[in-house]
């Protein structure tokens, strides 16, 4: 199996619009990651899996905080760490840009999705009521101390640990 992250590009969007549809009800519009691939504060990745993509991350970088906005793996490519390795990328490259914090809202019902974040360094700060179209709460989280060395050598044993 061979993986590949590299950066999102609007001729991706056909692939991952698929993963979005299926992932998220009813999920972003082909315009809102359009916007966003335009936008010069956001950053976009896909992972590929042998060519075919299977899931992708995606955040805006405002001053020294990430705010990442979606991340996703195709269902039949779940529990293989590949939502790890997303993450891991995106977090380094923010590293790399001078980001010093990062969040992020997930569904308050998703325990895997919240336990990947945890694994990260994530904490729960909050709560948005009815956060998401069907009603659902969204659970914010926040990692502290993403431009520290203590961090960067956490996210090398993470990356040596594959």
């Amino acid at each position: 199996m061979t993986i590949t992250i590299e950066p999102m590009r609007e001729e991706h969007l056909p692939e991952v619009m698929q993963i979005e549809r299926r992932v998220f009800q009813p999920g972003w519009s082909e315009q809102a990651f359009l916007r966003d691939l335009r936008n010069p504060s956001a950053l976009y990745l896909i992972l590929r899996v042998d060519g075919k993509i299977v899931g992708y991350v995606g955040g805006w970088f405002i001053v020294d905080e990430c705010h990442i906005t979606n991340i996703a793996v195709c269902p039949e490519y779940r529990e293989q760490g590949l939502g790890s390795r997303l993450l891991h990328r995106f977090l380094s490259i923010a590293r790399e840009r001078g980001m010093r914090r990062a969040t992020l809202e997930v569904r308050i019902g998703n325990a895997p999705a919240q336990n990947l974040y945890k694994k990260f360094g994530f904490r729960p700060m909050g709560v948005r009521k009815r956060y998401y179209d069907d009603g659902e709460d969204a659970l914010i989280m926040w990692l502290d101390d993403l431009d520290t060395p203590e961090y960067g050598a956490f996210l090398k044993r993470l990356a040596s640990n594959r």
